[in-house]
């Protein structure tokens, strides 16, 4: 049985509200305009450098945003979260199961290890991936590819799981299996379009995928 890593935003929990209103506070701290929590949703996966270069136009000033968001993120939004539900029987089924599960998240380490610990699904996972603070490895097909040589899976038996389609073209990349799910923030034609290989429109269709 092959190796299982999970995205987390989106994929094992529901970050919306820590994440946007993280993105609003930077905003507003730039007096830039400020969208709405639902018109941000597009945020939520992807490394939010890039996606506050997207929105200011201005790689520098993104640099700065990003200092904002963690300002807030670091101790609010990373609470303003929900473990989906469904998921906590999918890792015990997976873990009970003998397969080795992992994180592999464009978030930092640092949070991402906070985040896992307040919902207490530590031991679920053998460890955490993510990226630095600094940027590094905030790429999925670097992040994973690094993943690969630290837990010594077999690339062509590990499953990646998530969301988006940075997710499915970082396990691509990899030769991985890439397994898409819907609950999250990526629409059925993004994770096709990424060459998601099965997709999942519930926690409950993940185990049956898994195979």
């Amino acid at each position: 049985m092959g190796d299982v890593f999970f995205d987390l935003d989106g994929t094992l929990t529901d970050p919306k509200p820590g994440i946007t209103r993280s993105i609003q506070f930077a905003l507003d701290k730039l007096d830039r305009e400020v969208p709405t929590e639902d018109e941000l949703v597009w945020c939520i996966g992807p490394p939010l450098l890039e996606s506050f270069e997207k929105m200011l136009g201005d790689s520098r000033l993104a640099v700065t945003a990003l200092k904002f968001y963690r300002e807030r993120f670091s101790d609010t939004g990373l609470y303003e979260n929900r473990v989906y539900a469904g998921i906590e029987h999918t890792l015990t089924v997976l873990r009970d199961s003998g397969r080795r599960l992992f994180i592999a998240t464009s978030k930092p380490t640092i949070y991402a290890t906070r985040i896992v610990e307040h919902f207490a699904m530590g031991s679920y996972f053998e460890r955490i991936f993510g990226s630095e603070l600094d940027g590094a490895r905030s790429d999925k097909s670097e992040l994973l590819s690094h993943a690969l040589e630290e837990t010594g899976a077999v690339a062509q038996e590990a499953i990646m799981i998530g969301d988006r389609a940075h997710d499915m073209i970082g396990a691509r990349n990899n030769g991985m299996t890439a397994v898409g799910v819907l609950y999250g923030y990526g629409s059925r034609n993004e994770l096709v379009a990424a060459g998601a290989h099965r997709i999942s429109a519930t926690t409950g269709e993940l185990l049956g995928n898994l195979s």
